[in-house]
């Protein structure tokens, strides 16, 4: 029971804090259905509760990328089951992405969250790589374009999915279709 309160508010810590990092942190308690005082037994402040969504959407993302890889040998596989893997994520990858990418985030390959969020997303670029070499990216376009529109694409995925009007199968086709054709396949 306990175990779930604290989940609970981690995850709707990280719905929240996506739409507004500044929201309150009643806004918070309320999405999760427990009081502020029942917040701050589970996490002290708004900083041990963001370093735990961190860690949770750090753990979750990278459990889904790593089953992309193993998925198949196959990179435009691997590729296809990685979007599906950060549409699968959702908001916990889009959150994830955001805080990573703030405005005055200073990325220290030496810092353990940076790190791992290096190790996360590294394989997506080696499968880029490979299939550039392979000659089925458009050899027009670069790694770093490529890591760049990939989060865009899983971000207005994860934006129409909170929005209910689409099912989640259609989406998930509509993202590969998307990323698939805007990188040349």
């Amino acid at each position: 029971m306990l175990e779930n309160t604290r989940q609970n508010i981690i995850d709707a810590a990280i719905f929240i804090f996506n739409e507004d990092l500044s929201a309150p942190l009643e806004k918070v308690a309320d999405k999760a259905s427990v009081t502020r005082r029942t917040l701050h037994r589970y996490f002290s402040d708004r900083e041990d509760l963001l370093r735990n969504c961190r860690q949770e959407m750090q753990k979750s993302c990278g459990r889904s990328m790593s089953a992309a890889y193993q998925y198949s040998d196959d990179p435009l596989i691997q590729l296809e089951q990685l979007v599906y893997a950060g549409v699968d994520c959702g908001v916990k990858y889009a959150f994830l992405h955001k805080l990573h990418h703030l405005h005055g985030h200073e990325h220290i390959h030496a810092d353990s969250e940076c790190a791992r969020y290096d190790e996360t997303f590294e394989g997506m670029r080696k499968i880029i790589r490979a299939l550039h070499i392979k000659g089925i990216i458009s050899k027009g376009l670069t790694t770093e374009w490529i890591s760049v529109f990939f989060p865009a694409v899983v971000n207005a995925t994860v934006n129409l999915h909170t929005s209910g009007s689409v099912a989640l199968d259609d989406l998930r086709k509509f993202a590969w279709y998307s990323f698939s054709s805007g990188i040349g396949i």
